[in-house]
């Protein structure tokens, strides 16, 4: 007898490298130069913040330099909402040789140097308003490759700590530009070299580290484009319940530090409230370098995620709560001191966890902007939320709001399945 014929078996898909799940740990190497591109982005994002808008601003209009300023900071959070997740987008449909994310990362870095080289001239409110813009369409560019990074090629098991290490220049960026425009390059040459720095730093994660290549034909739609910036919660619960738990969370911050100017002065009457935040900011500062690279250590070392946001939305709370009820300088220093113990934990477990809640591999860069939407859209918020509560109810009002917003934020992580 012969033998039965059989149908023959279909070929096996396989899964393009740029959309597999990564599980090759990443070096120290990989690890310190995603570190140094992400300090380039924010040198550049915070040191005009805080040294060289305000200067220059200044100097167009003296008598209206708040108002100014706020005009200024609110376009270019507009332009940051918009461009970080539609940059992503088209960085999960690129399918250049050189990869997905290495062209964005370039193009990004080439058009943040040039808007702060064109920023720096600039005597009119509306060319400030113009390059500020272009600065942060360009930063953001960056910022959706990068963080695109992390759930491209970090394993589950290490994304705590890479986290962790990758937050920290949201601290060390802040400080190392502010010593930049303030005293290595003051003025307005200072943009120059923020530009250099953003270029400077990128390059060795480009040149150094792999990118896969998308394949033609494992594209994403371009069609789809803008209909994915929105993602259902109902289709995806666990990123949905990720993301508003960052969003109250940040929501929530934002509120709180935005009358702390005027907290310091009023409530706690100190001498010279604009160096009391200087030193509160220093050691918030000092508080989340020691944990946040140690927060994300443990959460991988448990694979435990929850208790940890959990147990850091706690410690923030109760710094909210400090502050609510002992309006003294002693007191509002130990507040600083758990408010950066809870939020470097916070920040490197609660992005671990979003990484692993993303709805598609095709979609990371886009997915990851949209959660830089959570982080950005509460300063827009705060302003509306914060007001009225501290006109009708006071400044402890205003931060028992913060705890309870705070506790509820962190909560909502309860809500998710996929991760423990």
């Amino acid at each position: 007898m012969s033998a039965p014929v059989r149908d023959p078996e279909p070929p096996a898909v396989t899964t393009p490298a740029a959309l597999a799940e990564p599980t090759e740990p990443v070096g120290r190497k990989w690890t310190f130069l995603l570190v140094l591109a992400n300090m380039g982005v924010w040198m550049a994002f915070m040191a005009p913040l805080q040294v060289l808008l305000p200067d220059q601003i200044e100097s167009i209009s003296p008598d209206n330099k708040k108002a100014l300023l706020g005009w200024v900071t609110a376009a270019g959070a507009l332009a940051a909402l918009v461009a970080t997740p539609l940059c992503g987008a088209l960085s999960d449909r690129t399918t250049s040789r050189l990869g997905r994310r290495r062209p964005w990362t370039v193009t990004g870095a080439l058009l943040a140097a040039v808007s702060l080289a064109a920023l720096a001239p600039q005597d009119t409110l509306a060319g400030v308003i113009i390059a500020w813009v272009f600065v942060q369409v360009g930063l953001n560019m960056m910022l959706a490759s990068l963080t695109a990074a992390i759930p491209d090629r970090v394993p589950v098991a290490q994304r705590g700590l890479v986290s962790g290490w990758t937050n920290l220049p949201q601290v060390l960026g802040a400080v190392l530009g502010a010593a930049v425009a303030s005293a290595l390059v003051p003025g307005r040459p200072g943009y120059v070299a923020l530009g250099v720095a953003v270029v400077g730093f990128a390059m060795p994660f480009v040149l150094l580290t792999k990118d896969d290549p998308l394949p033609e034909s494992a594209r994403p739609q371009m069609r789809t484009v803008w209909r994915g910036m929105w993602l259902d919660p109902r289709k995806h619960p666990d990123f949905g319940w990720a993301w508003a738990s960052r969003f109250i969370t940040q929501l929530s911050g934002a509120s709180a530090s935005l009358y702390l100017l005027y907290y310091l002065e009023d409530e706690v009457k100190v001498a010279d409230a604009d160096e009391a935040v200087l030193q509160l900011t220093a050691v918030t500062a000092l508080f989340l370098l020691v944990t946040i690279v140690l927060g994300g250590y443990w959460s991988d070392r448990l694979g435990r995620r929850k208790v940890f946001v959990l147990g850091s939305g706690a410690v923030l709370a109760v710094s909210s709560v400090v502050m609510a009820v002992a309006p003294t300088w002693p007191a509002v220093v130990a507040a600083a001191a758990v408010l950066g113990t809870g939020f470097g934990v916070y920040l490197a477990v609660h992005s671990a966890l979003l990484t692993e809640v993303l709805p598609s591999a095709a979609d990371r860069a886009k997915d990851m902007g949209l959660v830089n939407v959570a982080n950005t859209a509460p300063n827009l918020l705060a302003p509306a939320l914060a007001g009225p509560v501290v006109w009708l109810a006071g400044y402890p009002a205003l931060f028992a709001m913060s705890a309870v917003l705070t506790l509820g934020g962190s909560a909502l992580v309860l809500r998710i399945r996929s991760v423990s």
